[in-house]
């Protein structure tokens, strides 16, 4: 029995992402991420209900400001008290883990996917994806890209506007493009 194209992208392996199951989940996505976006704040809900019902898994007292976008959301786990300024964008093809008291600046974008290097299959729409991890106490600057397959671990800081093209080491500050590690 062959796999869907959902089940062959949680599986981590290459799927089309131009398929029918796909596209109802990120139309479900779509809706709750507008609900989001234009509700009015409520200080009792810090983490408004579509995107509750939407996520994977979320802990307690995170919030997400508007404006927000996902893909998916259904690959979206947060821990406690996890905090995102506006403008975040998470493209979560991929599971996206994001631990307890990590906090992200405006604008920062978090991509599970890779298309495919052939233009004609890329152009047919294959791609895979790869997870993102960020671990707790993470303090991920504005504008900053994470790009498929990385982990960032405890307590590291990314510099505003890098890119994280590799993995993080726990405690390492990284900036730049792509990001290094700054001396300790």
């Amino acid at each position: 029995m062959s796999q869907t194209e959902r089940q062959k992208m949680q599986a981590g392996d290459w799927y089309c992402c131009i398929d029918s199951e796909l596209s109802v989940l990120r139309h479900q996505a779509r809706l709750a991420v507008h609900q989001h976006n234009h509700r009015a704040p409520d200080p009792s809900e810090p983490l408004s209900s579509p995107l509750a019902a939407l996520f994977a898994e979320h802990g307690q007292n995170c919030l997400i400001e508007t404006p927000f976008h996902c893909a998916y959301g259904i690959n979206i786990t947060l821990g406690h008290q996890v905090y995102m300024n506006s403008g975040c964008t998470i493209l979560d093809s991929a599971p996206v883990r994001i631990g307890d008291r990590t906090m992200l600046g405006p604008n920062v974008q978090i991509y599970c996917a890779q298309h495919h290097k052939d233009k004609a299959l890329r152009a047919e729409g294959l791609e895979i994806a790869y997870p993102v991890t960020l671990g707790s106490d993470v303090w991920i600057g504005g504008g900053v890209i994470i790009l498929p397959g990385t982990s960032i671990g405890d307590g590291a800081i990314v510099g505003a506007g890098a890119v994280v093209t590799r993995d993080v080491e726990a405690g390492v500050t990284v900036v730049g493009n792509p990001a290094r590690a700054l001396p300790r």
